[in-house]
């Protein structure tokens, strides 16, 4: 699938499986893999970055073939979801960075470009979340209070 502004393709990935079902040689049994998710969001790990914690340190190579569940939806059930979406507070982030480099750099206009195009992807995905109740209807994006969502 082509990106949304360069028409270029994304980078090829390795596959999975076609069957998704818990290795043979996976030490961990559902309740531990649910209990490390929980430690690690407790840390302040986003869910990404908890997935990559338990393939690499753990072991654990598929959270939802071990479980029957996402990450996401285990960390739902135990109340310990982050605030925000983690792919907005990613674009939230980037917008940050933008804008240092910008005052930074006022002659740079691709990095103005940049900006433009990130907050316009902010809004579509904010539009995506307001509509599956993900956030409230009263939220909104502010440039100048950037900072102030991330808290």
């Amino acid at each position: 699938m082509a990106r949304v502004y360069s028409r270029r393709k994304g980078q090829a990935g390795s596959t999975r499986p076609s069957v998704r079902k818990a290795p043979t040689w996976q030490s961990y049994k559902p309740a531990e893999v649910e209990a490390l998710i929980v430690k690690l969001a407790k840390e302040g790990k986003t869910p990404s970055q908890i997935g990559m914690t338990l393939r690499d340190s753990y072991g654990i190579p598929d959270v939802k073939a071990s479980t029957k569940k996402q990450i996401a939806e285990i960390l739902r059930e135990k109340n310990a979801m982050m605030k925000l979406p983690e792919d907005l507070t990613a674009l939230l982030k980037h917008v940050i960075e933008l804008q240092k480099h910008i005052e930074r750099n006022k002659q740079d206009m691709s990095a103005g470009r940049g900006l433009t195009i990130t907050e316009s992807k902010i809004g579509r995905i904010v539009k995506y979340y307001k509509r599956s109740k993900r956030l409230p209807e009263t939220w909104k994006y502010d440039r100048n209070n950037v900072q102030l969502l991330l808290k």
